[in-house]
């Protein structure tokens, strides 16, 4: 990882935004994001006993997916249509998988939900990520192809090698160094992951 490069990007932000997230012109573009909003609705939604009912979970969601200005709008209707297709076992199935996600065995979860969007070719790295970093998100991180590309690229992360398929491997390494390098850092740039992988970004675009 090139750290050099890393604190030269935090130097240019914090000059081309004064005040780094809490700059006004940074504020009104997330103003679109309604990051707080997500994140209460997926706590609310993805609470421990909200998972006795399944169609809930499977509701929940949608509304998540459908509502998130992270996720493509191509991938909102076609995961609306694949889970409302799936049969009750499958749907238990993909329940049980944001479950152990959540709350259990994370690979385990991971894997289930993968094989659900497998099952409809959906295995999207925006679908697999979305859910828990609403849940997370000073945690877990958000997987858009374009930016975790640049990300690996600019910061020279040879540990990781992107790949379209989702795994749980890539995943976990990728929220390891993210949570690894946002505390070499302001703390002001990682209010969210969703907010320090935007940093990352726009250094990205900018370098």
């Amino acid at each position: 990882m090139n750290l050099s490069k890393l604190r030269e990007a935090e130097e240019k932000f914090f000059i081309r935004y004064p005040g780094g997230f809490n700059n006004p012109e940074l504020i009104e573009i997330g103003k679109k994001h309604k990051m707080n909003k997500m994140i209460q609705l997926a706590m609310e939604s993805f609470s421990k006993e909200n998972f006795n009912d399944p169609e809930l979970i499977i509701e929940s969601m949608i509304k998540i997916i459908s509502r998130s200005s992270l996720v493509s709008v191509f991938e909102k209707p076609k995961f609306r249509d694949l889970v409302k297709l799936l049969k009750g076992d499958d749907k238990e199935f993909l329940a049980k998988g944001l479950e152990k996600l959540l709350y259990g065995h994370e690979q385990e979860g991971f894997e289930m939900i993968l094989a659900i969007l497998k099952s409809g070719k959906l295995a999207k790295w925006p679908l697999m990520t979305i859910c828990q970093t609403y849940f997370r998100p000073q945690v877990e991180v958000f997987v858009k192809p374009t930016t975790v590309k640049g990300i690996i690229e600019f910061l020279e992360l040879d540990t990781l090698t992107y790949k379209p398929a989702p795994t749980w491997a890539f995943y976990e390494e990728y929220r390891r160094i993210i949570n690894e390098i946002k505390q070499q850092v302001d703390p002001s740039l990682s209010p969210y992951n969703a907010a320090f992988s935007g940093f990352l970004m726009m250094t990205t675009v900018e370098s």
